[in-house]
């Protein structure tokens, strides 16, 4: 037997209160909210970050950071050394393989970053690291640039 097994037996389980049935049962009239008032009504009471009146925290702190969520770009990061693992002996690795392979979702940004070793391969990404574009060029490589794909999405260069 296990914890979520367990259960009370009928005659031990505690019936419902059956608000608004009549006086009889202790809970007719008003059923239990008072005469009256903002809490007696359909809806009525505060809501959790009501302060009583007073000026709220959320409104009191200055509000700092990015804000424009909806325009914000996500990149999925993968570093050489995981790249270069996946696609080993391969020359030429394009955006689609990356996505075949599962190193990351379907239509979603890459970014290459610098974790690993450069070779000498042809990587296409929509936005490499400086250091990690400066270790594909080196080792012979070529590091090609995507276009995004509409035009609110930025592009590196």
């Amino acid at each position: 037997m296990k914890l979520h097994e367990l259960y009370p037996f009928p005659e031990e389980r505690k019936s419902r209160k059956r608000l608004g049935r009549g006086r009889g049962t202790g809970q007719g009239c008003t059923a239990g909210k008072g005469n009256k008032g903002q809490n007696a009504r359909a809806g009525g009471g505060t809501p959790a970050w009501f302060e009583g009146g007073q000026m709220p925290l959320a409104r009191r702190l200055p509000k700092r950071g990015f804000k424009n969520f909806d325009f914000r770009v996500t990149y999925a990061p993968i570093n050489l050394d995981r790249l270069f693992a996946t696609f080993a002996g391969k020359t030429e690795i394009t955006l689609d393989d990356i996505y075949a392979s599962g190193l990351c979702s379907k239509n979603v940004p890459v970014k290459i970053l610098s974790r690993g070793e450069g070779a000498a391969v042809t990587v296409e990404a929509h936005r490499f690291s400086a250091k990690a574009a400066e270790k594909i060029v080196s080792a012979g490589g070529k590091a090609v640039i995507l276009e995004a794909k509409d035009a609110s999405e930025p592009v590196s260069s």
